[in-house]
């Protein structure tokens, strides 16, 4: 009989590239039934998994009622929480810790958290704005002393699709990204999350015994934004340089309820690294085909930057 394996955001980017390559695996989709958790479950992309034979359920990751109805059963848990819901760190964290001990509480054996790291620890204090990280750090801890039988932590690199905003075009037709940091020196974990958060979940799934309290890396490869702007140019035949800007003139060009927080992520993956400086090989080796690079993702939506 198949495990039920309960599958948290499954109409965003990172639940749902893990119910696409656990359906599309032959060995997982028969070892594995799957219950879709989303907070409307008439919407198109829900109705969609439903016609793919994916259980699909609502649930309040506030309400430990409703998570208790929406785990039963649940042999596996992959959870992800969305910190800019409500920009509020203590409410992340408590919706992280509500479903943990429901975990507990109906027999789940295995969770899979989409978390990172504690920016504030990792840099003593130096750099202590970035609470979607800090929040995310504080439920791995939690399902880390909770007792739970088996607990893997993907921790997604930095997202290639933040550059489709990111990467503009400027009045003189040049394309520009702009960042506080040294274009040489601070290297960015590239990741296309809603096609490979899948491929790095299936791995953990597939090697369950061995990754337990592990944590699995998922970038394709490190580029500074130097090489991110070459390599945009080159795939594209745009123009396009990178411009290291101060600190200040950084924060000026956003909104001021993200700016300091936006401004303390950049300088982490300058100093001390996003990933604290760790190679991604033996998360690499993991995995059954390469995850996409920069340049793939690139030819891929060239569309975007028109």
């Amino acid at each position: 009989m198949p495990k039920l394996i309960t599958v948290f955001g499954a109409t965003g980017n990172q639940g749902g590239s893990v119910i696409k390559h656990i359906l599309e695996d032959p060995q997982l989709s028969k070892e594995y039934k799957t219950r879709a958790i989303t907070r409307d479950t008439s919407k198109k992309s829900a109705q969609e998994l439903a016609k793919q034979g994916v259980e699909v359920v609502s649930a309040n990751l506030n309400s430990v009622d409703s998570l208790t109805s929406a785990l039963q059963g649940s042999h596996t848990v992959f959870l992800v929480t969305n910190y800019w819901e409500t920009a509020n760190g203590d409410i992340e964290y408590s919706q992280g810790k509500n479903v943990t001990d429901v975990a507990k509480k109906v027999g789940v054996s295995h969770i899979i958290f989409s978390s990172l790291l504690h920016v504030a620890e990792a840099t003593k204090g130096r750099l202590s704005h970035v609470p979607h990280f800090d929040s995310k750090a504080n439920i791995e801890k939690y399902i880390r002393d909770s007792g739970l039988s088996y607990c893997t932590f993907v921790l997604p690199g930095y997202y290639m699709s933040n550059y489709t905003q990111m990467i503009t075009k400027g009045e003189d037709g040049v394309y520009q990204l702009f960042y506080p940091v040294d274009g040489k020196k601070a290297k960015f974990p590239l990741f296309d999350a809603a096609e490979d958060t899948g491929l790095f979940v299936k791995a953990c799934l597939k090697n369950a015994d061995k990754l337990q309290g592990k944590r699995i890396l998922e970038a394709s490869e490190y580029l500074t934004a130097e090489e991110i702007i070459d390599t945009f140019s080159k795939v594209t035949g745009k123009k396009a340089a990178f411009i290291q800007v101060t600190p200040e003139q950084y924060k000026a060009s956003l909104p001021e309820a993200v700016a300091e927080e936006y401004l303390e992520n950049q300088l982490f993956v300058e100093e001390p690294g996003y990933f604290l400086g760790k190679s991604l090989d033996d998360s690499l080796k993991l995995l059954e085909s390469k995850p996409t690079t920069w340049a793939e993702f690139v030819k891929k939506n060239a569309a975007a930057w028109k």
